[in-house]
Parts: structure tokens; sequence; C-alpha cells
């Protein structure tokens, strides 16, 4: 249903070379690359509407507003919010955590205790381990078996009655497991118990439904998912956002100041100290209604089309492991072949034109977990081909050949 020639040639930078050869960039869980109507987006904004948002009286200040509420609202419906006061603009899926890490904390007290899991992205443990040193709080880890799914009977075990917070990701971004997100989300509130969810790698796959999930928080980046870099989105029920401390002080987020106290803006303003990427988050507008255009479900079984002949043509390579392989899985691969160190493999893939990502991927424990120090990802996107997994794959096959 899709047609891909067309969707290609909004991507200028897939007619680059890289060694002499053509590109083929399968290093899109890192980021994907952006599309035309994106870009000219950006440019649009630079060239006629840049003045600063919220603050102003001229029309400049005024359109700019106007468009960076309008993807608010666009965003909201995406995602299908309640509302738009619980969609927060920030700079990302990690700083989203941080600020929930952040303001959250600040409602723990000794003892309290997170469950994460053993697949998060280090930044969906690292901020969490900062409050932890704080606020001296446990945290305990949901394992994973072979395949890379969660163990829910021990993640159930896990609730006690010190449990405060779960932070977990949708979808894992090195095994591709898609997780049972809302289950996890019911066992957690049959406890009464919040969630966060890191949906940096599903919303680039996945239908996304705020008020079906229920879900307590959602983080996503726009870079992840066609759009500029520097723009994120915080979701967040209402009933938790306002009982939450703001994470950051400054401009925007204030009622008013005097320096015996400050009053904070309503939501979302109270969490979005300071000037915004005004420019990205207009731009983003346009990127998920690329993705509505193409349809999530058109993108999803193209991709796991990619997937599949992926993983049957890397099995066929003497020696090679793929690591995640849960039957509900999103377009990641992640390998070694034999002994061969996952840099070389990216290295020398690199030389034949071809992006992959390679080393512990922001997700340490997890390669603990599977006794590696890092592994080789390939990750797809819309715009790849079929002709491109196979020129990956004998790309594979040379480089193998060589050690």
């Amino acid at each position: 249903m899709l047609d891909i020639t067309k969707i290609r040639s909004e991507y200028p930078i897939l007619n680059r070379t890289v060694e002499g050869r053509q590109l083929i960039y399968l290093d899109n869980a890192a980021t994907s690359l952006a599309p035309s109507r994106v870009v000219d987006a950006i440019d649009q904004m630079y060239h006629c509407h840049k003045a600063n948002v919220h603050r102003g009286v001229h029309t400049l200040s005024q359109e700019a507003t106007d468009m960076v509420e309008a993807t608010r609202e666009r965003v909201r419906r995406h995602i299908n919010a309640h509302a738009v006061e619980e969609v927060i603009f920030t700079r990302g899926t990690t700083e989203s955590i941080n600020l929930v890490a952040s303001s959250i904390g600040d409602m723990l007290e000794h003892d309290d205790e997170i469950i994460l899991t053993v697949m998060e992205h280090h930044s969906n443990i690292v901020p969490w381990q900062l409050i932890g040193r704080r606020k001296r709080i446990r945290i305990r880890v949901v394992p994973i078996d072979d395949s890379g799914c969660l163990d829910l009977e021990a993640y159930d075990d896990l609730f006690s009655d010190n449990t405060r917070f779960v932070a977990l990701a949708h979808v894992s971004n090195v095994l591709g497991t898609v997780n049972p997100v809302k289950q996890m989300i019911e066992i957690a509130h049959r406890h009464d118990v919040p969630v966060l969810v890191d949906g940096a790698q599903a919303a680039p796959h996945l239908a996304l439904d705020m008020q079906d999930l229920d879900c307590d928080f959602y983080a996503l980046s726009s870079h992840k998912m066609y759009g500029p870099t520097g723009v994120g989105v915080l979701y967040g029920k209402r009933q938790w956002l306002e009982k939450m401390p703001p994470y950051q002080g400054g401009g925007e987020m204030i009622g008013h100041v005097a320096f015996d106290k400050t009053t904070f803006a309503e939501l979302p303003f109270k969490f979005e100290a300071g000037t915004p990427d005004y420019v990205g988050i207009a731009a983003l507008s346009q990127a998920i209604d690329y993705i509505e255009e193409l349809g999530i479900d058109n993108i999803a079984a193209h991709e796991h089309e990619l997937l599949q002949a992926m993983t049957r043509g890397l099995l066929e390579i003497d020696g090679t492991r793929i690591y995640g392989t849960a039957p509900d899985k999103g377009a990641v691969v992640s390998f070694l072949v034999r002994d061969i160190n996952s840099y070389d493999m990216g290295l020398l893939l690199d030389k034949l034109g071809i992006a992959v990502r390679t080393g512990h991927h922001c997700a340490q424990p997890l390669m603990d977990r599977y006794g590696v120090t890092g592994m080789v990802r390939a990750s797809l996107a819309v715009y790849n081909t079929l002709d491109e997994v196979e020129a990956f794959l004998a790309a594979v096959r040379r480089v193998a050949a060589m050690f």
C-alpha cells in the first residue's frame, strides 16, 4: 500500500554516497531521517515566523505562538490524550523522564521503591539512580527470559507496600521487544502505583492511545519519528501534573514572581521554563501529519516484512546470534557474528556504505544480562527497502568472511 519510491524521493540524504557507495541507512532506532516537508517547515519558521512565543503582542510572536499551540493540539489528537494541558514540550525523551523523576522524586521518602526493567535505556535508569542517592530509595528490576520477554510473574512479585513508581520501556531499543505495557499498567494500578512509559522506540512504529493504555506518563522524541531534533513530548495525567512541583524555574512557567514568593503558571506551562524550541515544535506537526498520512499500520507492515527478511538472512550466516526473539517485536535486529567485535563489524559495514549502530546502545545492564560488551544493531524505517536488506546481508557475509 506504500509507494516506497515516492517516499524515498522525500529524503535527499538517501541519494548521497559513503565511501563511494550508495548510503544504506539502518540506524533509525538512534534517529530517523527527516522528510523534505519537515525540513521545509523548519526553513519556513526561520524565514517567516521567527519570534519568541507566548510573551509578545506583535504579529510574528502571535503567529509563532499559534503554531506551537496548534502542534500541542496535534500531538494531543495523535496520542489521544484527554486535554492539551496534559501535553508538555521538552527537549526529548531523556528530559521528559528526568522531569518526572525529579518532580516525583521530591515526593518520595526513605526506603520507597521504584520498579524498572533490565532492558531500560540509560535515560530511564540514571535519573532514578540520581533521585535514589538523594532520597535513599531502592530500585527493583524486572528480569527477562532469553528471548527478551519480561517475566510478568516476577514483575507482579516485586510490588510491596513501599513501591511508589514504575518506569518501563514500551519497546526495547536493543531487542525490539514490544512489552505488554497495558497489562503491566493494570498490574501497577491494582497496587495504586503510577507508571511512566518510555515510548521513544514505540512512537515511530505503533499507534498510541493514552486513554486506552491508561498510563500516568508517556515520553517520546520527535527525532525518532521523522521530526526535528531537540524536541520531545511528555504526556501526563492532569491529576499528577497538578500535584508535582516544577522541574525547572525561569520565564514562562510563572504566575507571579516576588523575592519572597513565586506562584506558578497553569498547565502545561508550569513545566515549560524558558524559550522552547518553537521552530522544532512547529515542524513536529508536519512529522505527525506525515506518519498519519502514510498510516501507522502500513508503516508497521512494511517494516515487519523487512524485519523478517533481515532475520532470516542473518540466521543463514554461520555463527550469527540474534538477541531479542520475542514473538511481538519491533523493527530492530541486534546481533553478533562469531567472535567479531561489534565495533569492527560496524566500521567495516560503513566502508560498504551501510550505517548501523554498535556497542552497548545505552543499555549496559542488558548487555551484562546476555554476557556481551556490545552488539551490532540494524534498525529499520519506512524508507528502507528489501534491496537494501539484501545488500546489508551481503555486506555482513563479506565482513564475516574476512575473519
